[in-house]
């Protein structure tokens, strides 16, 4: 049976001067080369393949520790349960735009990649003494090789890897990474809080001053008229009064609040503008005004001329009363803002050092320089076999 050739052989143009050889070798005669070539074959193969088990020997073992983590919840249960005893409606879609994230995975893994972080990370583990480097950036970089954060997109864990020599290292420095980012999370949100926890602490002590003020002046106005109760038509005025004019004050410290991030024409900024037009139109009607303590008079016939003095008196305690609780409660949502010390982040799976090296595979690194040895010097046969049968073509063709 004849071996049939892959091309077709060489063949003479009508000049009768022999063309060029075939582009492909038939198949027999490939065959030929690479039997009289095996020892060549062999030798590069052996060779290269020893070679490549002494270098991936030599190079050190990798051991990957790995931490799975928990991102955040959108929303801060602490903050819901707040804004719930606030009442909800304008001040609690604030709160939820202020404290919500649109991927607090991503944030988290953002965070965790910062300079401030990995520069922590470094100096904890001094790993400018470990990669042998003389600036804390070069160290960083480093750093960004040996490990990585990523964020599941079907899971949404969040992972550090973090590759080194040593196991028990591998493991310090992935379960370091969340350490140094509580840290760095909890000076973010503690620092936001507290500047919130001390302005309000302040305005709550220069409120309790001013209601201490009141209470003592309504005392001495009653000793000295004797009146020691108003009819419930002015007792009910007077409440009314002052319960607009504290929710004038909320309202004007939740407008400033979202001019921090809301443009002018944001409908919550427009609705709760409007919102203050109407409470000030509800206190002008009763005769009152928001800008000043003193400007609300009750109407004539209303009150005895006798009582007139009480009734300022009584409706400064009610008014300064308002305006404490009022700031009572945004103290105290302060307080435990600061206290919750920013979102948490809980540990699915803490790193330990892993009893298995993760690279180099040298079994499967050096098959695979068997495999590229054996092929590369086939080839290399091949090909020259094919070079010296151009060149006795060309011989040929020029005798």
């Amino acid at each position: 049976m004849n071996d049939s050739p892959v091309v077709v052989h060489d063949a003479a143009d009508a000049s009768g001067m022999p063309d060029a050889p075939a582009r492909e070798l038939p198949l027999f005669e490939l065959l030929g080369v690479l039997s009289r070539r095996r020892r060549f074959i062999l030798r590069v193969t052996v060779a290269i393949t020893v070679v490549a088990a002494i270098i991936v020997f030599l190079l050190p073992a990798q051991y990957m520790a790995e931490t799975v983590l928990l991102p955040p919840a959108q929303n801060s249960p602490v903050a819901g349960a707040l804004m719930t005893q606030l009442g909800g409606g304008a001040l609690a879609s604030m709160a939820g735009a202020s404290l919500g994230v649109k991927n607090p995975g991503e944030m988290v893994a953002a965070l965790f990649r910062s300079r401030t972080v990995e520069d922590a990370v470094v100096d904890r583990f001094h790993l400018m003494d470990r990669y042998r480097e003389t600036h804390r950036s070069g160290a960083r970089l480093d750093l960004e090789k040996h490990a990585a954060v990523t964020l599941g997109l079907k899971d949404g864990l969040l992972r550090i890897e973090v590759r080194d020599t040593d196991p028990q290292m591998a493991a310090a420095i992935a379960n370091g990474y969340v350490e140094e980012f509580r840290k760095l999370n909890a000076s973010l949100a503690i620092g936001e809080a507290a500047q919130r926890r001390l302005f309000f602490e302040q305005q709550l002590a220069d409120a309790r001053d001013k209601l201490a003020a009141a209470e003592d002046a309504f005392k001495q106005t009653e000793q000295q008229t004797g009146v020691l109760q108003l009819d419930s038509q002015a007792k009910s005025l007077i409440e009314a009064a002052s319960a607009l004019r504290a929710q004038v004050v909320a309202k004007e410290v939740q407008i400033q609040g979202m001019k921090s991030f809301a443009t002018e024409d944001n409908p919550e900024l427009v609705t709760a503008r409007e919102q203050l037009a109407a409470l000030r139109a509800q206190l002008a009607r009763l005769g009152g005004s928001d800008a000043e303590a003193d400007s609300f008079v009750l109407p004539k016939g209303k009150v005895p001329e006798a009582g007139l003095e009480y009734a300022r008196r009584y409706r400064d305690v009610k008014y300064h009363e308002a305006i404490y609780e009022l700031l009572a409660r945004q103290f105290e949502m302060a307080k435990l803002d600061e206290a919750r010390q920013g979102a948490p982040v809980q540990v699915v799976d803490a790193a330990v050092p892993p009893d298995r090296k993760s690279s180099p595979h040298r079994a499967a690194v050096t098959l695979a320089a068997a495999v590229l040895a054996l092929l590369a010097s086939a080839a290399w046969c091949v090909l020259q076999h094919a070079f010296e049968k151009l060149l006795r073509a060309h011989s040929a063709g020029a005798r």
